[in-house]
């Protein structure tokens, strides 16, 4: 926070040094530049990007250089014996090793540099992931890599000639005052110490604006280079939407549990109390009178009823049983409540995730209620298998068929349930039958 507060600080300081300027006009725009913060702090970068870049455009350039004669020794046939041989190999083998993290703690000295002095920002690229074996040579497959190497090998060019051009610049007085010294006292070429002592002046004034375009120029290269790529940034931006994707289903499916726990311990059981009193009042008070006799009745029935009612959405919420004894059991009772026969197959050797468990039996309880409204069928089947981290559902029909995905209604909210979880439905239903759901999900969303 700090960080994004002092950027945002520059910026509106920025902002008002170039309303004023645009207020004052030409010529003390031209003046103002020169003691202005903002020209200062390119400045201060501009000569700092002179020493890094150089020192990391050295190292990098030296160690590619080294590697070039090792492999070059060994292919002309390396001279002076096996241990000048071994070294070449030596070398050979470690040089693109060593490179990518040469490469990574100069991008990050580069990336300071820009926060510190400029208040930009530039994000690291995606890193390397893998085993040690492997991370040692994927970078040279990154595309980061590469153009954190470009900027690098570039660096020492923006930066030599950037920094030394800002600097002759600001110094230019001190530079003219002590040449024009030098023509003036040996007495020869005056006319060329005079044109100095006017060129000087000019320079000067025009050190601000070409330390601003140095600076300009490098954070637009660094951006390109050190940064990540537009593909990687929305690659980046995908997976954090997946991953806040699968912590809100997560977070729902837990909040369905805790309302599903809440009700079974509480309005559960004391609606279970109240139709026992009302059923042993009801049995008790046979000689009560009719009217007494019948609302004690009638409020058993409502009782019952609230009581089983309570349970179909408890149940519909999140079935209890389906934590205490798995997807098995659970569809098992879904298949035993069903207005029509069901064939059951389910091979899951290995338990889901508490949410994919979760959703495969809300999937097979909808598709079965769309059975049962719509389809028209005598007969069903749902199969359920776990093969590698992938849970497959195939819920078929014997009905008339013509269901359409596209039309909304169940099917649609059984893609939507699907699609939460990055798994897949498809739906095969011709005119005339039979119906077939096929539904994939990932077993540890």
């Amino acid at each position: 926070m700090a960080g994004g507060s002092g950027a945002v600080y520059r910026e509106r300081v920025t902002s008002v040094e170039t309303a004023d300027a645009r207020r004052a006009g030409p010529l003390a725009t031209v003046l103002g530049a020169l003691w202005s913060a903002r020209s200062w702090r390119a400045t201060i970068h501009a000569v700092l990007g002179l020493p890094i870049g150089i020192g990391a455009g050295t190292v990098i350039a030296g160690l590619v250089v080294i590697w070039s004669a090792a492999v070059w020794s060994l292919v002309d046939g390396p001279t002076g014996g096996w241990a000048l041989a071994v070294a070449y190999v030596v070398v050979a083998v470690a040089g693109p090793v060593l490179l990518p993290w040469c490469v990574r703690p100069f991008s990050g000295l580069q990336r300071a540099r820009f926060r510190a002095v400029l208040g930009v920002e530039i994000p690291l690229p995606p890193r390397v992931e893998g085993s040690w074996p492997l991370r040692l040579v994927r970078p040279w497959r990154a595309p980061a890599t590469w153009r954190q190497l470009g900027y690098h090998l570039l660096a020492p060019v923006i930066g030599g000639v950037g920094g030394a051009l800002v600097t002759i610049c600001w110094s230019a007085p001190v530079l003219a005052v002590g040449y024009a010294g030098y023509v003036w006292s040996d007495g020869r070429r005056p006319g060329l110490g005079l044109a100095v002592a006017v060129l000087a002046p000019a320079m000067l004034l025009a050190a601000p604006w070409v330390a601003l375009g140095v600076a300009r120029v490098d954070t637009a290269l660094a951006r390109a280079l050190l940064g990540p790529s537009r593909s990687e940034e929305l690659a980046a931006r995908v997976e954090a939407l997946a991953r806040s994707r699968a912590d809100i289903v997560a977070a729902t499916d837990a909040e369905r549990r805790r309302i599903e726990r809440d009700l079974h311990d509480g309005a559960q059981q004391r609606l279970v109390s109240l139709a026992m009193n009302l059923g042993m009042a009801r049995a008790a008070l046979d000689d009560a009178p009719g009217p007494a006799r019948q609302a004690i009745e009638q409020a058993h029935d409502e009782a019952t009823q609230a009581l089983a009612e309570l349970r179909e959405f408890v149940r519909g919420l999140h079935p209890a049983v389906l934590d205490d004894r798995g997807l098995d059991a659970a569809l098992s009772g879904i298949v035993a409540r069903a207005p029509l026969p069901v064939r059951l197959h389910v091979d899951v050797a290995q338990r889901c995730s508490p949410t994919i468990e979760a959703v495969a039996y809300f999937v097979v309880s909808e598709a079965l209620t769309n059975v049962a409204k719509h389809a028209g069928a005598d007969h069903a089947e749902v199969g359920v298998e776990r093969t590698g981290e992938r849970l497959r559902i195939v819920v078929s029909d014997d009905g008339r068929g013509g269901a359409i995905l596209e039309d909304g209604g169940g099917l649609r909210g059984l893609a939507q349930r699907v699609g939460a979880v990055d798994g897949t439905l498809r739906v095969h239903s011709p005119p005339g039958g039979p119906t077939t759901i096929k539904v994939e999900l990932p077993c540890e969303s």
